[in-house]
């Protein structure tokens, strides 16, 4: 074989096997980050007037974001999972303790005041994670044994991680002891649950 057709038999077998990486991330749902990113005006523009290594600690902590991301939404859906299963269609007004409750019509409302499109049309999407904690303990005769093992386990995992979650929430860095909590804390909350 020459080295044109060596070339061509390389190029050929790349693209069979992008368009196989392709068909995978359409049949899973799953981003295996082969994209290339399209940036905005706004990146373009202004992201490269930061400093490189505040830029590099932004992209390090976007990761750490990613996840609190999900677990957070992922929590919200397991009460609203649970709360749903009871059959009882008012759950909100039902179930949530009214602190809770009051802190999200407050949060609606300062949404509203400010004419900035609404994060959600769910209340639960106003509470904050130590509030999901909250509901979770309130409603414990749902949640103990059927979804957690625990009160005080639960109790001492979500507190371990709104503690973590401050700094990634206020653009904190995290430092490399407190990666390892997150990780561990992680763990410990994947162990908690049924």
């Amino acid at each position: 074989m020459n080295v044109a057709s060596a070339i061509k038999s390389f190029a050929m077998t790349n693209m069979l096997l992008e368009a196989d990486l392709d068909r995978i991330e359409d049949q899973y749902e799953i981003d295996l980050g082969r994209a290339q990113k399209k940036s905005s005006k706004i990146e373009d523009a202004y992201y490269p007037q930061f400093d490189a290594s505040l830029r590099a600690e932004a992209k390090k902590m976007a990761q750490h974001y990613e996840i609190f991301y999900c677990l957070e939404k992922s929590i919200r859906q397991l009460i609203i999972d649970v709360f749903e299963a009871t059959g009882d269609a008012d759950w909100w007004a039902n179930m949530i303790p009214d602190p809770v409750q009051q802190n999200a019509k407050k949060s609606i409302k300062r949404e509203k005041e400010a004419a900035v499109t609404p994060r959600s049309s769910e209340s639960i999407d106003y509470t904050t994670f130590g509030e999901l904690g909250e509901i979770i303990k309130f409603n414990w005769s749902l949640f103990g044994g059927v979804v957690f093992n625990d009160p005080k386990a639960m109790e001492k995992v979500m507190s371990a991680l709104n503690s973590l979650r401050n700094p990634i929430a206020h653009c904190s860095p995290l430092a490399d002891d407190e990666v390892l909590r997150l990780e561990l804390a992680l763990r410990d909350w994947f162990r908690i649950i049924s």
